[in-house]
């Protein structure tokens, strides 16, 4: 690293990224300290409860990548959040396919967004009322959503999870995904429409009030 270069807040990925393909490690405890966490989640969630086990290796051989790449990394275009998230995305790919599950590059957008059983039809039965900060009826709600995200085809549950979930922005997004702008547009407004279906279905309804707002 350039003497005197900082690891905090102020430097950029890219510096410190840069700093790292010329030999300085700390610069990589910098990034890894960064995006850890946001990293590690977007991989836990794009794989869903039935494959949580191989998310330590995903979010592992995400850093592996990173580190075998650092001699020849340039910067195109995407910044190293993008890139970094693009490297996960591929490993979570090849985790499907390798548990057998179908990884369509489509996203089946023409399907009718998914609806509960008619088990589950009541909304919310015996669930608590929100009062305020009722701690008990949000952490329900928190998971119904993660319940509800796991019903997405990969495609749109991707583009929901960088949009929503890591704050890049829809252009972002696009190149992690090695998509169109127009076709990373449309996965998260399928994405948003059947997460509204699945959990409009759990939500007492709004009052007359609340519903003319």
């Amino acid at each position: 690293m350039q003497p005197g270069l900082p690891t905090d807040t102020d430097t950029s990925d890219d510096h410190l990224m840069s700093a790292y393909a010329r030999g300085d490690a700390a610069a990589f405890e910098a990034l890894y300290t960064r995006h850890q966490a946001g990293l590690y989640r977007f991989v836990r969630r794009l794989l869903g409860s039935a494959l949580s086990a191989q998310a330590d290796e995903v979010f592992q051989d995400t850093w592996l990548r990173v580190v075998n790449a650092r001699a020849s990394w340039q910067p195109q275009g995407a910044s190293f959040r993008t890139w970094l998230f693009t490297l996960a995305h591929h490993r979570v790919i090849d985790v499907w396919r390798r548990s057998g599950r179908e990884v369509s590059i489509t996203t089946d957008d023409d399907e009718a967004p998914w609806e509960p059983d008619a088990a589950n039809g009541v909304p919310w039965q015996q669930w608590p009322a929100p009062q305020g900060e009722d701690i008990a009826f949000w952490r329900r709600a928190g998971e119904r959503l993660l319940a509800c995200l796991e019903e997405l085809p990969l495609p749109q549950r991707s583009a929901f999870l960088l949009h929503h979930d890591d704050e890049l922005p829809l252009a972002e997004v696009a190149r992690a995904l090695e998509v169109g702008f127009e076709t990373a547009k449309t996965r998260l407004r399928y994405a948003m429409s059947k997460l509204r279906s699945c959990m409009g279905a759990y939500l007492a309804p709004l009052n007359g009030t609340e519903a003319s707002r």
